[in-house]
């Protein structure tokens, strides 16, 4: 499986008692693809899996597959900290229609690199979905290295790896390593050093509110125009790095689907609302980065 383009981790909006706003999400679904994604993940970090039940999780699938209805790639993100339930919720996500499923490691086991490849590869073969592989070693404690990915690249369903390390050398280490296994953007920062590498394909948190503008910069540098590129980087950047180094990730992606006028509500415990004046910094950054990227594009 080729992957290119924008492939969106949707939020999932909630009610002010915590509930799914499924109207929301909806919403959420059918402004992603008309402004021209080309995946929408469910079950990702941005969308709150960890303060969700599998039920909720389960549902989250089916309602999704039937919405996108095959106009864009589903892929399911099927972490958890039970491998046993991984493996249910990777069925759940192929029994549903995903096209394909976001895979990190269970966190908090440490896992060695041949017994995370086990597990992967458990995977793979009890579901027959490609598998993106997810290397957040931030979040999940274990770095996905040479031994795991030279046993999980000999199955042609591991197919790509959203690399959020933050270590620029992965970047080109992974593209001259591993030529079966598609690069593919994992830190909001680094979109210019991904596409210089021949990345095409963006797992992208911003793009919850700003889908077009992100789908335009990775089509830009994809096709070598780096001049705009660096142009349109340079308006995000300030937006991506409160993003990033906040500390308020998915309050603060939240926080700019309110100001688009898009669907969000809460955020589940154990994450609070931002205050006052996180709230007010994030406003600050989006909004100007909205009118540079809205001035750069009508040029």
């Amino acid at each position: 499986m080729k992957f290119e383009g924008i492939y969106t981790p949707i939020i999932t909006p909630f009610h002010e008692d915590g509930s799914i706003d499924w109207d929301g999400y909806a919403d959420v679904i059918e402004w992603q693809i008309a402004n021209g994604v080309a995946g929408i993940i469910v079950g990702g970090s941005t969308g709150e899996f960890y303060a969700m039940t599998k039920e909720e999780r389960i549902q989250q699938f089916k309602f999704a597959a039937e919405r996108i209805n095959k106009r864009v790639t589903f892929m399911a993100g099927v972490n958890d900290i039970l491998v046993s339930e991984c493996l249910s919720i990777s069925a759940a996500a192929r029994d549903a229609g995903a096209d394909a499923l976001l895979v990190a490691a269970p966190p908090y086991s440490l896992p060695s690199e041949s017994e995370l490849a086990v597990h992967v590869l458990k995977i793979a073969v009890a579901t027959g979905l490609p598998i993106m592989l997810y290397n957040y070693p931030g979040r999940t404690g274990v770095e996905m290295g040479e031994e795991f990915l030279t046993a999980v690249s000999k199955n042609p369903l591991v197919c790509a790896i959203k690399e959020s390390s933050g270590d620029y050398t992965r970047i080109p280490y992974l593209t001259r390593n591993f030529h079966n296994i598609q690069l593919v953007v994992g830190g909001e920062e680094q979109v210019l050093e991904f596409a210089a590498w021949g990345s095409k394909a963006w797992v992208c948190a911003t793009g919850n509110f700003f889908p077009a503008e992100c789908v335009k910069l990775m089509d830009t540098v994809a096709n070598g125009n780096f001049a705009l590129g660096r142009a349109l980087m340079a308006a995000l950047m300030p937006t991506m790095s409160t993003l990033e180094q906040s500390g308020k990730f998915v309050q603060s992606i939240k926080e700019g689907c309110r100001l688009q006028g898009r669907p969000c509500g809460i955020v589940r415990p154990p994450m609070q609302a931002l205050d006052s004046a996180m709230q007010q910094q994030v406003a600050a950054t989006i909004t100007e980065a909205r009118d540079v990227l809205h001035s750069l594009l009508k040029a």
